[in-house]
């Protein structure tokens, strides 16, 4: 049966019923999303995969059960999953914005959109060890760093045990540290 997910829309919201309220979903979340996507491949891509990600959960939403979390991870987990769809381009993304760094110097379009983009988010490091971390490692830190989600809502997202997500995220975290030299990236303030 269909729950009552926090939409994050205040108190008093009663019953969430897919077909009347999906705009409220919509209206709620859109915005969020995109930044995720976008901060993870860019602003084109985000149009899609963020347009997508509400496609799906539009045509899923009878599916939906609040009983195994709120709507927000719910989107996430389907936006991550459309992610992994372009996992090729967001590693050959990362790994441009760590070369970005080391050239030092912007000579296209192209690189001044990443070094843009790049600027308010992360270092080139930081990229470069970014795009090194495994597929799942690099999720959950991601869902963490860049979408704001809590340990409980990363598990719900991915589908994975909450065991699973501090595993995952303390893994990723020592390797991030060694390859930044022994700094965390996620205390550092580099996004």
């Amino acid at each position: 049966m269909i729950g009552s997910p926090d939409l994050g829309l205040g108190p008093g919201t009663g019953e969430w019923s897919p077909r009347d309220d999906f705009d409220r979903v919509f209206d709620a979340h859109f915005a969020e999303i995109h930044r995720y996507v976008a901060r993870r491949l860019d602003t084109d891509a985000a149009d899609d995969i963020a347009a997508d990600t509400f496609l799906v959960a539009f045509r899923e939403r009878e599916r939906f059960d609040a009983a195994r979390g709120g709507v927000r991870p719910w989107l996430y987990g389907i936006a991550t999953n459309l992610l992994a769809k372009h996992r090729r381009s967001e590693v050959r993304r990362w790994k441009a914005l760590s070369r970005t760094e080391a050239a030092g110097q912007v000579d296209s379009h192209e690189n001044a959109v990443a070094a843009r983009v790049a600027a308010g988010q992360v270092t080139g490091r930081l990229a470069g060890a970014l795009a090194g971390l495994a597929k799942r490692d690099r999720d959950v830190v991601l869902l963490v760093a860049l979408g704001g989600l809590a340990h409980a809502e990363v598990a719900t997202a991915l589908g994975i045990p909450y065991g699973t997500v501090a595993s995952r995220l303390n893994r990723a975290r020592k390797q991030l540290r060694k390859a930044l030299g022994d700094v965390n990236p996620l205390e550092a303030g580099d996004g």
